[in-house]
């Protein structure tokens, strides 16, 4: 019996845990509404799981472990689905040769990404920057290194401004 009560607050502290990373992305995200679901959960899920804890905690000090490894567990647990989610936006920006600037730039807008493209830093060369969900970063990585398998590619998470005239 007392085995089910670890197992327990393991594995309610590890969704707990999971719950709480996604609450964090979701309402960075913007997704107030869903956060603010997410977040009721957690708050129903600590109170019943520390106060499990709590109930003679003197006695039964295997409880505070269970409870550290599922938040452990649970913390790592949220970042993988989190990756899995892949939710937002990012720009990914290549220097690459002018001349194939252009051929990998009609490549991506071929495949419906967004394309900027300005003088690089050096002369002959373009600065390429990509603006894709999160979710096509790989594609757009594929077609790229596609054309030059040796381009450094930096990627950087951005909020997308939408407006309403």
């Amino acid at each position: 019996m007392v085995i089910l009560i670890y197992a327990g607050i393991f594995i309610f502290k590890t969704i707990e845990e999971a719950l709480r990373t996604l609450h964090i992305i979701v309402v960075s995200n913007g997704k107030k509404w869903l956060g603010a679901i997410v977040q009721f959960f957690v708050a129903i899920i600590w109170l019943v799981v520390t106060g499990s804890v709590i109930v003679d905690i003197k006695k039964d000090p295997l409880k505070i472990l269970f409870y550290a490894l599922g938040s452990l567990f649970g913390s790592y647990l949220g970042s993988t689905l989190e990756e899995k989610i892949a939710l937002g936006y990012v720009i990914l920006m290549a220097e690459v040769d002018e001349k194939l600037g252009t051929t990998i730039s009609d490549r991506l807008k071929k495949s419906r990404f967004s394309v900027n493209s300005v003088q690089g830093s050096k002369e002959g060369m373009s600065l390429l920057m990509i603006t894709s969900s999160r979710k096509k970063t790989d594609d757009v990585i594929k077609i790229i290194r596609s054309f030059d398998s040796n381009v450094e590619i930096v990627t950087e998470k951005v909020k997308l401004v939408k407006s309403r005239l």
